[in-house]
């Protein structure tokens, strides 16, 4: 009998290219190119949130606990980014402040450099993602604490090159499933 969990695809491109688009799409609202939408909030609820969390389970499927911790946890930040947006405005619950908004964002940069440290032995985009994840959350904390709007366009610049990187993440690993070599370096 074979491994049926060997046979399955790699979940990890559904979820990097999940992760990777609404990612840029948020932070080209933060860096003032249009304002929070519908267009931002469905693609967090279903590509950010709903299909990085399908990508967890598939990668706990495969027996890989990172990709099951990452994609399941930011899946789930995504979802829950979404409801603190959206709770206030359908009266569930007061809008988080800004102190409240920069402790939300300084745990989840915290988590983050955890997955960083893990990253230490795995390839270069996989560092440059989650390094420039750790980055992004800083400076969305910070601009949350100092309520400060040009540091708040800053992280929207750096988290558009986050983003990017984890799209190319996503795209070199189906081009070398697909072209049987590595087409693009990670």
């Amino acid at each position: 009998m074979t491994n049926s969990a060997n046979q399955t695809a790699n979940p990890a491109p559904l979820g990097l290219a999940s992760f990777g688009m609404t990612t840029i799409l948020l932070n080209l609202h933060n860096a003032g190119l249009f304002g929070m939408d519908t267009m931002i909030l469905s693609m967090g609820i279903f590509m950010g949130g709903i299909l990085q969390v399908i990508a967890g389970v598939m990668e706990w499927k495969k027996n890989n606990q990172f990709g099951m911790m990452a994609f399941s946890s930011y899946g789930a930040f995504w979802l829950s980014l979404v409801f603190i947006i959206i709770g206030p405005k359908l009266g569930l619950g007061e809008a988080p402040s800004s102190t409240a908004m920069g402790s939300y964002l300084t745990l989840w940069g915290l988590y983050s450099f955890c997955f960083f440290l893990i990253t230490l032995k795995k390839n270069m985009i996989s560092k440059l993602v989650f390094s420039t994840l750790v980055v992004l959350f800083a400076l969305l904390a910070i601009a949350d604490f100092t309520e400060n709007s040009t540091l708040k366009m800053i992280a929207g610049i750096e988290g558009i090159l986050c983003g990017l990187l984890a799209l190319y993440d996503a795209m070199a690993q189906i081009f070398e499933k697909e072209m049987g070599r590595k087409v693009l370096p990670v």
